[in-house]
């Protein structure tokens, strides 16, 4: 009887063995599978001007309305799915390519086919802004503006989140040290020599001078110039001038952006100011007459490569 009782002791423990054992397997199981969700399922609330939006860390399905951010994602190595193929800057043309899916224009985006492709997240910048809530609907819509009078703060945050969202922190700011350094050059230069500048825009036969504060207010706030007119008013579109006020400022440089040639006119920049004013003035002739790289100062400031382009434009005056 002893014997009976101990030998179902034994198989009673054995069995009781056997069920630790799967349950400790299971919970193993389960444990690795939820890690695996939980990584694929990782979300990251992104902090904008507009508000704030819940996207899916290292999101695979990206519109992009902003050339800025397309160029910062390209040189990060990030493919997208679809951009507004209608004004795409030269040294972005690859996007051209059939392989991504056209959205409409800069102003007006193709609804319909953004709701098709089913984008994770989209990104956009101030000429979408008023359609925000719209595109928010469909996707989650990340704004990314960049501020003129603050250049540099602006592309700084933009690419944290670019670099957060992507897993390419480490690759930010390398890069961002490397622009930060090129400028404080550009910068110290400027300044030891107290240059100051006139920055303009041509469209067609009208031209219009931006000053510190404006849109390409770069120049002043991170090179260093001082303005040749500091009296200029901060406005989007800049102040209307003529040649003769361009005289009698006179400015040590004269920074020219070509809208026409940008989004297509019937005159040049350089048409323009062939003209005898002009030819009166320092800049003329002391050689610092300077067209900007315009597709990049005009569309797609604020990117990765617009911004070495933008600093390579500078540095090539300078040298």
């Amino acid at each position: 009887m002893a014997m009976i009782i101990k030998r179902k002791g034994i198989v009673i423990l054995f069995i009781l063995a056997i069920t630790i054992l799967g349950l400790v397997g299971c919970s193993t199981a389960d444990t690795g599978t939820s890690g695996l969700d939980e990584s694929e399922n990782e979300t990251i609330t992104v902090s904008h001007p507009l508000g704030e939006v819940t996207v899916k860390k290292n999101p695979e399905r990206i519109i992009v309305f902003d050339y800025a951010t397309l160029d910062s994602l390209d040189e990060m190595g990030i493919e997208v799915l679809g951009l507004p193929k209608s004004n795409i800057p030269e040294y972005l043309n690859k996007f051209n390519d059939e392989k991504y899916e056209d959205v409409g224009t800069l102003f007006e985006p193709d609804f319909e086919k953004i709701y098709e492709l089913n984008p994770d997240v989209i990104f956009i910048s101030g000429r979408q802004l008023e359609l925000y809530e719209e595109l928010n609907e469909i996707a989650p819509t990340v704004f990314l503006q960049v501020d003129g009078a603050k250049y540099m703060e602006s592309v700084t945050n933009n690419l944290k989140i670019l670099g957060q969202l992507f897993d390419r922190e480490e690759f930010v700011e390398e890069q961002l040290s490397g622009i930060n350094s090129s400028i404080n050059e550009i910068k110290e230069k400027v300044t030891e020599e107290s240059l100051n500048a006139l920055v303009v825009m041509a469209n067609d036969t009208s031209i219009s001078a931006f000053g510190k504060g404006s849109r390409f207010g770069m120049v002043h706030e991170e090179f260093g110039f001082e303005p040749a007119d500091p009296d200029l008013e901060v406005a989007n579109h800049g102040n209307s001038i003529t040649f003769e006020y361009i005289l009698e400022k006179n400015p040590d440089y004269i920074f020219i952006i070509d809208r026409s040639a940008t989004v297509g006119g019937n005159v040049t920049a350089k048409e323009i100011f062939d003209n005898e004013l002009i030819k009166e003035t320092d800049a003329y002739k002391n050689g610092r007459i300077v067209y900007l790289t315009s597709q990049v100062w005009y569309v797609s400031s604020g990117g990765l490569q617009g911004t070495n382009i933008m600093i390579e434009d500078i540095q090539q005056v300078l040298d």
